[in-house]
């Protein structure tokens, strides 16, 4: 079996890294006290939804590219390794929902829009304590519509989004509904959240209509969580292979007591240890990819795992690239806190990698038994 990366993949992952080194600039958050308002967040995106982007993972029947989901890694390995400002999470994530949870029109209706690159998309799930999916907004009939009311936390690109996909309880059941972002009775606050070359936001209802996604079932949530664990470990993977090579490039350079700091052995064993829990990272990575493309019944176990390792493997690479610099790594004006940061937060977005292993062996438990 060949498990190496066909050319085409190769050629995608490259033309998205050109396109990337060229139009993000992360200097304006370099700055003490920077928010991702100073990011350029949606003026990158346009020039992302030229490429097509958007309708990476739409299917051909709705006017979308219908690529694979090692098509996609290519292309979020290289946002996260770059920590691109812009709303392709969100994008990702409210596709995601409408693709499992609508109907044929609805389905056509609006993933036309996300193609056009007239609409982006975000995803409001979590309650303020971080339960996904939460029941704290509350779906009412009225007349042939709804009406929501509630609110939803650590809403990935929300402030940037032009309809928000929400899961709400509807008689006690949860059901997904899209709403207008730009709505009276929507309120969307950016939250003062840590890593800042992504908007995290809170949200909030107030009777506001909402057109339910008519295939909404308890499954709807699982199987879109199973691809965003896919694009955190993404982003992960390549995160790590970045600090990774920064780290490198600095002990290089960097001299103490005549000679670079790269020669002694308590530099060299940690960052030999990084390479290779990066190089597990992207297996893990490209594994997810694979299964999650295939529908293999394992894809939910690969997609937890590779969440749960990449994650833990971009905390620790971050973590040891600060401490290979030294002071100057502590700084704002480098560069080594923005990765810190979305290290962090990658895992915690959707989970601590603890409960996806507990969920890995609940999974391995149930297939044993």
């Amino acid at each position: 079996m060949d498990f190496s990366l066909s050319n085409d993949h190769v050629a995608l992952r490259d033309v998205a890294r050109s396109f990337l080194d060229a139009e993000v600039n992360l200097a304006p958050l370099l700055v003490p006290g920077s928010k991702p308002d100073q990011a350029a967040y949606d003026e990158l995106w346009a020039k992302i939804a030229e490429l097509g982007w958007p309708s990476l993972i739409i299917p051909e029947s709705y006017g979308g590219l219908g690529m694979t989901y090692i098509d996609l890694v290519m292309i979020v390995g290289e946002v996260g390794r770059t920590l691109a400002p812009a709303p392709f999470f969100g994008t990702l994530a409210g596709t995601w929902s409408i693709l499992k949870a609508g109907s044929e029109d609805q389905k056509s209706q609006l993933l036309s829009r996300v193609v056009a690159g007239e609409w982006k998309l975000a995803l409001a799930v979590a309650d303020a304590d971080g339960n996904y999916p939460g029941s704290a907004v509350i779906a009412s009939r009225n007349g042939t519509g709804y009406r929501l009311t509630g609110e939803k936390w650590y809403v990935v690109d929300a402030l940037s989004a032009d309809q928000l996909v929400v899961s709400a309880k509807l008689d006690g059941v949860a059901k997904f509904f899209v709403v207008d972002r730009h709505a009276a009775c929507v309120d969307v606050v950016q939250l003062d959240w840590r890593d800042i070359t992504r908007q995290v936001c809170s949200v909030h209802l107030k009777d506001a209509n909402g057109a339910l996604l008519v295939n909404s079932d308890d499954q709807v949530w699982p199987w879109v969580r199973d691809r965003l664990y896919l694009v955190l470990a993404a982003e992960s993977a390549a995160g790590t292979h970045a600090a990774l090579a920064d780290a490198v490039e600095y002990a290089k350079q960097r001299v103490a007591f005549g000679r670079p700091i790269g020669s002694f052995q308590a530099i060299k064993h940690q960052l030999a240890e990084l390479a290779g829990q990066a190089e597990c990272a992207t297996a893990a990575v490209h594994y997810a990819a694979w299964a999650l493309s295939e529908n293999d019944a394992r894809a939910p176990l690969a997609a937890a795992m590779a969440q749960s390792y990449a994650s833990e493997a971009y905390r620790a690479a971050t973590y040891r690239n600060i401490q290979i610099f030294g002071a100057i790594g502590f700084t704002w004006e480098m560069k080594n806190h923005l990765f810190y940061k979305r290290a962090r937060s990658n895992a915690a977005l959707l989970g601590l990698p603890a409960e996806q292993r507990e969920a890995v062996i609940g999974m391995l438990e149930a297939e044993a038994a």
